[in-house]
């Protein structure tokens, strides 16, 4: 069905209709390759001007441009993720899109083709009035694993004078949020008769004493890091196993945790951090031996809440809605942390709810859709002026 330059929520149904789970997170996942094309389709008809990304076999980025590309012209960059993540256990179709009582139902909607839908328009929106600069509406692959799509996206030299990542914030203005560390503990014991406990020495016993010693640390560090907009810094256990009978030591057992990391606090913070829990571990418990690896971190963002596109998007926010802008700090990891890194300041701005997102049930309410792709449409035109 074509979709008109001004409906946001029809370009929203359109993308949540289409399956594109990550193959990363389900088995079958079919990945962004007919998303892409789908929007490709809708945002040439709209006259941009398009390009392709392959950040990897089937995994597409999508760059759409309009608007003036003249030297020294100002250029803002609209950033989404088109993948999505599994629908196991869902509350409702994943993908029919469904609308009730003004919200639209489907993976993705909230997380984040709403974001994505409200970006696009908004841009060409802006471009009807005529832009002294150009918008680069970016459409990407694999956010919800590795970000390859936005990696790819920097690597082939796209830049911008600043960043919108259209997250769902509920419509705050958000300039900073959390980075995360993904730890793997590998808890080593003696394996023995369980009537043995002059040599059999409890893998799991010692994990347990480990993640004990992450606790005390929590609250007597982690919980006086604090961030303005975000609170403070945290760790959680994520998944054990070990053992392997009723009657036997474990020999072995496997402890992930995640530690949810501050602007301030680097790759190098959590290594050391880590290092210490386990020599103190190793210290006070006889025979306690631990490996372990850190396979994934993802440093937080951090843009000032006095930097330009801050203040441009609270006074896009403003105009519209005739109120003071919310500023607030997002939970989760987005992509705008790699984009703030290369020099792109980055915010995140979008419709819905975060809390909504990889949920049972997953909505974005149509109210939102429209108010977000009228800031965004607000602050492109102020950008490029």
């Amino acid at each position: 069905m074509p979709v008109r330059p001004d409906d946001v929520r029809t370009l929203t149904e359109t993308l949540v209709r289409i399956d594109s789970r990550n193959p990363a997170l389900a088995d079958d996942g079919p990945g962004e390759r007919h998303c892409a094309h789908v929007l490709a389709e809708v945002l040439g008809g709209w006259g941009f001007r398009l390009a392709w990304q392959e950040a990897a076999p089937g995994r597409p980025n999508l760059v759409a441009r309009i608007g003036d590309a003249v030297p020294g012209a100002p250029t803002l960059l609209f950033n989404g993720h088109l993948d999505v993540v599994g629908t196991d256990g869902m509350a409702h179709a994943p993908f029919a899109a469904t609308v009730d009582d003004g919200r639209l139902y489907g993976r993705g909607a909230c997380d984040m083709k709403g974001g994505v839908a409200a970006m696009c328009v908004a841009a060409h929106r802006a471009a009807r009035g005529g832009l002294r600069g150009e918008v680069i509406v970016a459409a990407v692959c694999d956010e919800e694993v590795a970000s390859i799509g936005t990696r790819a996206l920097l690597a082939s030299g796209v830049r911008a004078d600043a960043a919108v990542v259209t997250e769902p914030t509920r419509l705050a203005i958000a300039p900073a949020h959390r980075g995360f560390a993904w730890l793997e503990f590998t808890v080593h014991g003696v394996a023995a008769h369980g009537s043995r406990y002059d040599i059999g020495v409890d893998a799991i016993l010692h994990a347990a004493r480990l993640l004990a010693l992450y606790d005390e640390h929590a609250a007597r560090v982690l919980t006086r890091t604090v961030h303005p907009l975000l609170g403070h810094a945290s760790v959680h256990a994520a998944t054990i196993t070990g053992g392997s009978g009723w009657s036997t030591y474990p020999d072995r057992c496997v402890l992930r945790v995640e530690r949810r990391t501050l602007p301030g606090e680097t790759e190098a913070t959590v290594r050391d951090e880590a290092a210490a829990i386990v020599s103190a571990l190793e210290a006070a418990v006889p025979g306690a031996h631990v490996t372990w690896t850190l396979p994934l971190a993802q440093a937080p963002n951090d843009v000032a809440v006095d930097a330009p596109i801050v203040a441009a998007l609270a006074a896009a926010d403003a105009a519209v809605h005739g109120r003071p802008a919310t500023i607030a700090g997002l939970s989760c990891w987005t992509d705008a942390a790699l984009l703030t890194a290369a020099g792109i300041p980055a915010v995140c701005f979008g419709p819905g709810d975060i809390a909504l997102a990889h949920a049972a049930t997953e909505w974005v309410p149509l109210a939102e859709l429209e108010a977000a792709t009228d800031v965004l449409t607000a602050l492109a035109r102020a950008w490029c002026a």
